[in-house]
């Protein structure tokens, strides 16, 4: 069996989440596709990269990122930083030969974007874009139910995602708020994986009409390096700088095979923790989900007779997608590891059988030209059209 020797760049909260991954897909989907052997972990902090490296079982770390596009041992390059370092890394290790799981969203400018797709096309490496919601079984399984028809065609749909922790104004200003690191706000951090289910589901989108706002124009600076995600709290005299990101976007649109919806991403629902949902409406039934309950999966079937209509649950479980490596019993419980897990298996299986997969950079360069539409429409207050679909789809 085949190692694949990876090299994570980041040691964050997503290198613990996609450590767990490495260490636990031979456990869950054996025989595995090939064995991920955790060779090196870089981050600028010496002290956390050292850390990380004993914690997340790392064979050796390095503050310098380029050692690990330089080790012509290392099969895949793992990209855990903040959103502005992407494309540098990314670049440079497609143009090394080195298979790339790169952290959502791909970049922070469409034009980044593009050229790391380009990138890796032209040096013929696998890539994946971190959308690990996608992978949930019940997700996958409304999938399953869309193309063979059974709620026919689609006709509307509406998502979100919801949280709270940066509700409160004396949340720290992580680079999550801070437009020359992140990007963009709401938007780029949870709401493009809404876009990406969707998408995923429904179909490409075609024009936006968008609305963004920021509640919260400043936050105490953040201490220290690690980003909380709320979890830690500025004083009455701690130093406070703007935000200048988006922290609630909401948007409708329109999809090229004519089905259309609404999609609210915000930061600051009191109340909310992780509340990715979305509801498919079609000519033969509907479909709703919400990942708070991730091991069900909501089906309404029009064919159903009329003394019993109307929605029921359907538990994930070894009859559905996935259900060979995980658990034995339908809702049993499966969690937020777990589909890093699944997003691990489906990228080393690729990698191997020299397949494609998704979402690969093509993917994550179509959702940013998305968010480049709703952010251009909320600035504009009209419909923007999705720019360069049709190229998209041209170069591929």
């Amino acid at each position: 069996m085949k190692t694949l020797n990876i090299g994570l760049i980041g040691a964050g909260f997503m290198a613990k989440a996609h450590s767990v991954a490495y260490a636990g897909m031979p456990m869950f989907f054996w025989p595995a596709p090939a064995i991920p052997f955790k060779k090196t972990i870089a981050d600028i902090n010496e002290a956390a990269a050292r850390e990380a490296a004993e914690k997340f079982a790392f064979a050796s770390y390095t503050t310098d990122w380029h050692d690990i596009i330089n080790d012509p041992d290392i099969d895949v390059v793992d990209i855990c930083t903040p959103n502005n370092v992407h494309a540098e890394i990314a670049i440079a290790a497609a143009r090394s030969g080195k298979h790339i799981l790169c952290e959502k969203p791909l970049s922070l400018t469409t034009s980044q974007a593009k050229e790391m797709y380009l990138a890796a096309k032209n040096n013929h490496v696998k890539t994946m874009v971190a959308f690990n919601y996608r992978r949930t079984p019940a997700v996958q399984l409304a999938k399953k139910y869309i193309e063979e028809g059974a709620i026919g065609k689609i006709l509307d749909f509406r998502g979100t995602y919801l949280q709270d922790w940066s509700a409160d104004p004396d949340s720290p200003l992580s680079w999550r708020f801070q437009k020359d690191i992140c990007g963009s706000g709401a938007l780029g951090d949870i709401g493009t994986h809404v876009v990406d289910m969707l998408r995923y589901l429904v179909g490409e989108f075609t024009s936006v009409n968008a609305r963004t706002a920021t509640y919260i124009p400043d936050r105490p600076v953040q201490s220290g390096l690690s980003d909380s995600l709320g979890n830690a709290k500025g004083g009455a005299d701690s130093i406070r700088k703007p935000v200048d990101v988006d922290d609630q976007c909401c948007f409708l649109d329109e999809c090229a095979n004519g089905a259309f919806g609404t999609i609210e991403a915000t930061r600051n629902a009191w109340g909310r923790n992780n509340y990715i949902t979305f509801e498919i409406h079609g000519t033969k039934g509907s479909i709703c989900f919400n990942y708070e309950r991730r091991d069900e999966l909501q089906v309404c079937f029009a064919k159903d007779g009329d003394d019993r209509r109307g929605f029921r649950t359907v538990y994930t479980g070894p009859s559905h997608p996935y259900g060979e490596g995980l658990w034995p019993i339908p809702a049993l419980g499966i969690g937020y590891t777990e589909t890093k897990i699944i997003e691990c298996y489906d990228f080393c299986k690729a990698i191997i059988q020299d397949q494609e997969v998704t979402p690969n950079f093509r993917d994550g360069y179509a959702i940013e030209l998305i968010s480049d539409a709703i952010l251009e429409s909320a600035k504009t207050r009209v419909w923007t059209k999705v720019k360069e679909v049709e190229e998209i789809q041209n170069i591929f």
